[in-house]
C-alpha cells in the first residue's frame, strides 16, 4: 500500500478532526419575501379598496425594513420604495373617508 493511500483512508480514526461550529450563521435574507408581500398587498389594496389590508401591508413593509441587512443582501429590492408604496396605499384607501362627503338630505 502506498503512503498516499494510508492518508486517504476514510476509516482511519487518527484522521478525524473535531467539528467546529461557525461563529455566525449566514442565511438568506427573508426581508425580500416580506417586501414582496408588502408590495403585493399594496396592489391588492388599490384594486379592492380594502382598508383593513392596508394595516397588514404596513406591518409587512416595516418588518421587511427593520429586518434588512445591507451587508448580507445582494440585489435585494429597495426597502424604502416598499415602505413608501405601502404608506401611499394606506392613504389611498383611507383618503375617500375624509374627502367624499355624504349629501345632506333636506
Amino acid at each position: 500500500m502506498s503512503l498516499k493511500a494510508l492518508h486517504d483512508d476514510p476509516r482511519d480514526a487518527s484522521l478525524e478532526t473535531k467539528e467546529i461550529l461557525p461563529y455566525t450563521w449566514y442565511q438568506e435574507s427573508n426581508s425580500d419575501t416580506l417586501n414582496t408581500m408588502g408590495m403585493f398587498l399594496s396592489g391588492l389594496i388599490v384594486v379592492t379598496r380594502n382598508r383593513y389590508l392596508a394595516w397588514a401591508a404596513i406591518l409587512f413593509a416595516l418588518n421587511g425594513f427593520i429586518n434588512s441587512h445591507p451587508t448580507r443582501s445582494k440585489g435585494v429590492s429597495n426597502q424604502w420604495s416598499t415602505l413608501l408604496l405601502c404608506i401611499s396605499a394606506f392613504f389611498a384607501s383611507y383618503f375617500p373617508l375624509f374627502i367624499i362627503t355624504k349629501p345632506v338630505a333636506t
